[in-house]
Parts: C-alpha cells; structure tokens; sequence
C-alpha cells in the first residue's frame, strides 16, 4: 500500500518514510507513526507524519503492516 490517502494510516502503523533532506536521493526511513500531521483525505506525494521512535517528519510512502 502506498501512503496517499489518510484513512489507510492510523497511529502505531510501521511505514516508510521520506524526509524533505530525503527526497532527491529517495532514500527511506522506517518506522511507527506517531502523528498525523496532514488534514486533507488524500495527498499525491504522500500523507506526512511523525515518527514515534525519533520524531522525524516525513511523508509516507509504503505501509509495512
């Protein structure tokens, strides 16, 4: 599952990431979702969330489970 629509992510979810310093290289971060940080349904690039482990910010592109 990709990470563009809101209500496919819920708090405690393992996802992968990718941070703004990130998104040229595409290099992704894994982790536990902490916070939903965006209020629309649906992103293109991505729902953005913080991580519990860290607190990084990022916008998800994979859910893991």
């Amino acid at each position: 599952m990709n990470g563009t629509k809101r209500s496919d992510i819920q708090i405690g979810q393992k996802v992968e990431i990718v941070l703004k310093k990130d998104q040229r290289s595409g290099t992704l971060t894994r982790g536990h979702v902490k916070r939903i940080l965006t209020n629309a349904p649906h992103h293109p690039h991505g729902i953005k969330v913080m991580l519990e482990e860290n607190n990084l910010v990022g916008r998800v592109k994979n859910i893991l489970n």
